[in-house]
């Protein structure tokens, strides 16, 4: 009975032996399923990180390389501009050249504009200052410029202080002349003449920096020619007033006079006279439609010609009485016009008075 008892108990303990065995190999094997589920888990998660990084590197790298295209298409597009716009500037500048060569055979010369530091320079050389009005006087080599100038200022050329005269050409720089007397705001400026080898004429304005003048006096005493034009249509581009005058009317009437057969020696009286006024309206008939007949062809307005003599005006600025006038009071009076509006810068009526004034003065001494 009790061999049977032990039996059945050592049945039991091994029965649940094998059970325990059973389950801890079913738990080890459960646990270990767990772990193999876990690191397939893992596994896949690795290859689903593994295919994202891979696409997103394919997608960076389709990326940098659709970018390196677009630069490169940008390049090719920006060094093909580039190309095209230097061939055109290459293009403009052979037409550029092209059309200046034709205008320079054509004697059309080209437009240079002064830079502001030019203007500055040539303004200081002046010594240009705002309370004075500045006036140039301009023109072909030999025209009488400087024994103008000195009859302005009321001076005869070998008075002291009067500006340098004489046959050649005797004014290499611009001479400042202010007047001498000290109620006149004018400062006159006596420019080298045109046309000589040192100064070709459409160099001439710039080169003489005429830009920064308040008006400009254009003289010409034989002919009226290309040097004029040229310096009065750059007056006009820098609106600069000019006066056109036309010098030594004296001599050029007395010539015509002995083309008539006039002798100073033999003739005078009524003869002189009547052969006087007969040269002089020859001269001014023919000098006044020589320049209208020069601006029209250049295409530029007709303007009105002063003409004088130099030993008229002189007379006329020293108060004295002039025997012969033509246009020596009209051109006076209209400087005197120009330098009072500018200065006082009122209103017409007041110039007005004042240039009134000032003539009447004038005319009252000298019995005009």
């Amino acid at each position: 009975m009790m061999a049977m008892f032990q039996a059945e108990r050592a049945a039991y303990e091994a029965r649940s032996l094998a059970e325990a065995a059973a389950h801890a190999a079913n738990e080890e094997a459960k646990q270990r399923a767990t772990e193999a589920e876990e690191e397939r888990k893992r596994a896949v998660a690795l290859q689903e990180r593994i295919k994202e990084e891979t696409q997103a590197a394919r997608e960076h790298t389709k990326k940098m390389e659709e970018a390196a295209k677009e630069e490169r298409r940008q390049a090719e597009e920006a060094a093909d501009a580039s190309k095209k716009a230097a061939e055109e500037k290459v293009r403009e500048a052979n037409v550029a050249r092209e059309e200046a060569e034709d205008k320079l055979a054509q004697g059309i010369q080209p437009l240079v504009t002064p830079t502001p530091d030019e203007v500055s320079h040539n303004k200081q050389l002046a010594q240009y200052r705002e309370d004075l009005f500045h006036i140039a006087v301009a023109g072909t080599a030999g025209g009488g410029k400087s024994s103008l100038i000195n009859a302005f200022r009321g001076l005869c050329n070998n008075d002291i202080g009067a500006a340098a005269t004489g046959v050649i050409e005797t004014t290499t720089a611009i001479a400042r002349c202010p007047d001498p007397n000290p109620d006149y705001s004018y400062v006159w400026y006596d420019v080298p003449g045109a046309g000589t080898l040192k100064i070709p004429d459409w160099q001439y304005f710039n080169s003489q920096g005429l830009y920064i003048y308040d008006c400009i006096i254009v003289l010409f005493n034989d002919r009226f020619t290309a040097t004029e034009i040229a310096v009065l249509t750059n007056c006009r581009r820098f609106k600069i007033p000019t006066y056109i005058m036309r010098s030594k009317a004296d001599s050029h009437i007395r010539d015509l006079m002995k083309d008539e057969g006039y002798n100073s020696d033999d003739d005078g009286g009524d003869k002189k006279k009547k052969l006087y006024r007969a040269a002089s309206q020859k001269f001014i008939q023919q000098t006044r439609q020589s320049v209208k007949d020069n601006l029209e062809n250049a295409k530029m307005p007709d303007q009105r010609v002063y003409i004088v003599s130099n030993e008229t005006m002189l007379s006329v600025v020293k108060e004295q009485r002039p025997r012969k006038v033509i246009d020596e009071i009209e051109l006076l009076s209209d400087l005197i016009w120009a330098a009072q509006a500018r200065r006082l810068g009122c209103s017409e009526a007041l110039v007005a008075t004042t240039v009134k004034k000032m003539l009447q003065s004038i005319r009252a001494v000298g019995g005009i």
